[in-house]
């Protein structure tokens, strides 16, 4: 099949084909005229990076899965280099778990500390007011569907008192 049909079929660009090519992750053979010719192995490999990356893999990542489909197995997980970027890549979920918890006990510490005073200060001008039992729902600070798109999670402002 010509590079077209196997962007399309793959739910990719030609572009993103002739990338793959470039980086050795997409071999193509060439029919009489010269054209691209691609075959239904293409198919799978493409379709495996595509599942990799949506995991959050990087392209780099993807390469021993491919080549274990190249060695003609019949999944790219069934080799132990593959396995490896798999425990690899749950061990770098773990560690951002583990900061990402960090960050939250920081954060309620923060909270417990600031609402103390405030109630405190409060307390002393004999004021009635209270603070809001809710705040308002800030953007959350990283998503699931976007892990591994960058290594570090997405900087969210933080809101001013006044915006509270």
């Amino acid at each position: 099949m010509r590079i077209g049909d196997l962007a399309h079929r793959a739910g990719t660009t030609t572009r993103a084909l002739r990338y793959y090519e470039s980086r050795g992750l997409l071999t193509a053979g060439r029919d009489g005229n010269g054209y691209r010719d691609y075959g239904e192995d293409d198919l799978r490999v493409l379709r495996q990076i595509k599942v990799l990356q949506d995991l959050g893999f990087d392209l780099e990542d993807t390469r021993p899965f491919v080549e274990c489909l190249r060695a003609g197995h019949p999944a790219g997980d069934a080799c132990p280099a593959s396995l490896d970027v798999y425990r690899r890549k749950l061990a770098e979920l773990d560690r951002c778990i583990a900061e990402l918890q960090d960050v939250r006990n920081a954060l309620r510490r923060q909270l417990g500390r600031a609402e103390a005073e405030a109630e405190a200060e409060a307390e002393a001008r004999g004021s009635d007011d209270a603070l809001p039992t809710t705040a308002p729902a800030l953007p959350p600070l990283c998503e699931l569907s976007s892990f591994g798109r960058s290594a570090a999670p997405v900087p969210v402002p933080v809101p001013t008192q006044q915006e509270f």
